[in-house]
């Protein structure tokens, strides 16, 4: 599981995402992002986690978020990506 910050702006998300396609390719079958923490954020939020997706997807896994603030969710749905970050599934999360 990825856990994010507690803070992932625009002045951070940068160096968080520098160091998610090591972890990503050690992970299993899915990767989970876990965007409890989650407290301050701006739309590099979803940058991040298509980033993560993106990694993801490139070595064969799945990818899904659990916990996501429902603020997040509506920037997804603003920026019209929100099927592209998927609710994890109830046993994962």
């Amino acid at each position: 599981m990825l856990t994010l910050p507690p803070v992932l702006t625009h002045a951070v998300a940068a160096g968080f995402a520098r160091g998610l396609k090591p972890e990503l390719f050690a992970g299993p079958a899915e990767v989970v992002a876990d965007a409890r923490a989650l407290q301050q954020f701006d739309s590099s939020a979803l940058a991040v986690l298509l980033e993560c997706r993106r990694h993801a997807l490139a070595a064969g896994k799945r990818f899904s978020v659990c916990g996501a603030p429902a603020r997040l969710l509506e920037l997804a749905e603003l920026y019209g990506v929100a099927e592209l970050i998927p609710p994890a599934a109830a046993a994962t999360a």
